[in-house]
Order: structure tokens, then C-alpha cells, then sequence
């Protein structure tokens, strides 16, 4: 995908949009949440996400790193884990899985 960019979204409310996202499926479910505050302001989150996708035979997940750290909300949405095989083809399932997050915070990108 497009590595980072930035929202027009608090922190939270950027957390709680793809939350959503990835809940708005079956089987989508949150696996780990993490915050870490800076001494000298600003937060970062991490959330770690899994889904199983039917077309790539597995279950992907979904690393979603936000931060203030510049006054401004920065995303990064990496997904993996979903391929057979050798070459570990997954029939776009986790470019997909990225692109919920893309989706859901397409009308706040900077």
C-alpha cells in the first residue's frame, strides 16, 4: 500500500474508525492493543488485528500504528501471514485486508 500518511482525526477517534473497520467482519478480531506516551507529548498506538480470509485459505494480520508525535495523526497499516506455500501466494488477500483501513479513513487522508 501507500506506507504512511496522515488523518484529520484524533488519535482515538482514528483508532476507533478502523477498530470498526475490521469489525464490520465475521471474523475480523482485535488481537493486541498497545500505547506508548512520549515524555515529551504525543502517543503512539498499535493494534494488531486477524481475520480469516476465505480465498487465501488462512488467517492475515493487521498492524495498524498510529502517533501524534508530529500534532498531526499518522497511520501505517501493515498485513501478512496469509499465503501457502513457497511463495506465499495469497490471492490479494492482504493488500485487501490493508485496504479496510485505507476505506475507512479515506474521507480524513491529509
Amino acid at each position: 500500500m501507500d506506507g504512511s500518511y496522515f488523518v484529520s482525526l484524533s488519535l482515538d477517534d482514528c483508532a476507533e474508525r478502523v477498530s470498526a473497520a475490521v469489525f464490520d467482519s465475521v471474523t475480523g478480531e482485535q488481537i493486541d492493543y498497545y500505547e506508548v506516551a512520549h515524555p515529551a507529548g504525543g502517543r503512539c498506538l498499535v493494534l494488531v488485528f486477524e481475520k480469516h480470509y476465505y480465498r487465501a485459505s488462512n488467517r492475515l494480520t493487521l498492524t495498524v500504528t498510529l502517533d501524534d508525535f508530529t500534532g498531526r495523526t499518522r497511520v501505517h497499516a501493515i498485513s501478512g501471514g496469509g499465503g501457502e506455500g513457497l511463495f506465499r501466494f495469497d490471492w490479494g488477500a492482504a493488500e485487501t485486508f490493508e485496504g479496510v483501513v485505507q476505506d475507512a479513513l479515506s474521507g480524513y487522508r491529509l
